[in-house]
């Protein structure tokens, strides 16, 4: 009798813990799993110091138009059943072919005064990825990083040999042109700006610079992009496919081949079907330390964050911690968007199923 007894409770406590399992209460602290969109697309143009005291209302109307044509061109790809993989990659090619960014025509000097590409694409179905860094021939960088997932054994190549693949190809989708094609006189007055105050402060510490170029950002809305114009895109396609890119024309005055996060897989780009895809634009160094874009999909898959949660730890804790600034747009397989930033600004947009769209330059 006393083992009937006991086991008449045993299974009424086992019966409540599972009814508790479903309670709101329990359920708040389980991630959603509801899927929010379809299909759906978010973009970067760089983040950074930018205020609409710096912007006239000309210059701000000219990037509102350009991320709407840039994430409608994407959209339009989704919306007819395309895939991500393409979506991204249109939707970035149209920003490159825009002065407005540092990537492609808009793309900022180096020290040497020529300008060098980086590039990056991964797919979130295979965990493929492809990559360029410093090439300085080819008019848009993103579709040659997917060429190099797609029809190399390689992830990333840089340099003369990346200009040297992009000519092997013959692909006329990969169009070489001039350095002279990406020159524009705001990025080269940058540029000069840049080795003027290098000239001004070279017997001045590390942190004294900083404070300096930080002043100067404050005053050209141009100049903000030395660090921050990088342009990306993460897309979900109506087959549940995760895709994402980044394109830059890296740092303004960068020497001896410095290469940023935007090439670097984990750091400027990631795409994982099972958790999110993800694009960053800031300070590079501090993205690669902390791995940022892989960091934001590994806390949603082991530690079961939701995507806001993870980009909100990582940008607004993590990275802030190591001194870094920028920020990211995410999206995840359930379609919920995410566009976190710890900078006074970042151009932004969004479009989910419904063709709703989300246009952002300010800290709101």
């Amino acid at each position: 009798m006393k083992k009937l007894l006991f086991l008449a409770a045993l299974i009424l406590i086992v019966s409540c813990q599972e009814k508790k399992a479903d309670t709101p209460e329990a359920a708040e602290t389980t991630p959603a799993s509801e899927q929010v969109n379809e299909f759906a697309i978010v973009i970067h143009g760089g983040a950074g110091t930018i205020l609409k005291e710096n912007m006239t209302p000309e210059l701000e109307q000219e990037y509102n138009a350009k991320l709407t044509e840039a994430i409608q061109t994407g959209h339009e790809i989704l919306k007819n059943g395309g895939s991500s993989m393409d979506a991204v990659e249109a939707t970035i090619r149209v920003m490159e072919d825009s002065p407005l960014f540092n990537s492609g025509k808009g793309a900022v000097f180096t020290h040497d005064g020529i300008n060098s590409l980086d590039a990056s694409f991964m797919d979130g179905q295979t965990l493929n990825a492809g990559a360029v860094a410093g090439v300085t021939t080819v008019k848009n960088p993103i579709s040659l990083a997917r060429k190099v997932m797609t029809d190399s054994e390689h992830v990333l190549l840089s340099g003369d040999g990346a200009d040297a693949f992009a000519k092997a190809l013959q692909d006329p989708n990969i169009e070489i042109v001039s350095n002279s094609y990406f020159y524009t006189e705001n990025r080269f007055k940058s540029l000069q700006s840049v080795l003027e105050r290098e000239k001004e402060t070279e017997n001045q510490t590390i942190e004294e610079n900083k404070t300096a170029m930080r002043q100067l950002e404050l005053k050209d809305p141009y100049f903000n992009d030395s660090k921050y114009g990088t342009v990306g895109c993460v897309a979900l396609d109506k087959n549940g496919n995760i895709a994402a890119g980044t394109s830059t024309g890296g740092m303004t005055n960068k020497k001896y081949g410095r290469i940023g996060d935007a090439p670097i897989i984990g750091s400027g780009t990631y795409a994982n079907n099972a958790t999110c895809g993800v694009s960053s634009t800031g300070h590079g160094e501090y993205f690669i330390r902390a791995q940022v874009a892989y960091d934001i999909s590994a806390l949603m898959e082991y530690s079961g964050l939701t995507l806001k949660e993870a980009t909100d730890k990582v940008i607004q804790d993590k990275l802030v911690k190591l001194g870094g600034t920028g920020g990211v747009v995410a999206l995840d397989h359930y379609g919920n968007i995410s566009m976190d930033f710890n900078t006074p600004g970042m151009y932004r947009a969004m479009m989910n199923d419904k063709g709703e769209l989300v246009v952002g330059m300010y800290k709101d």
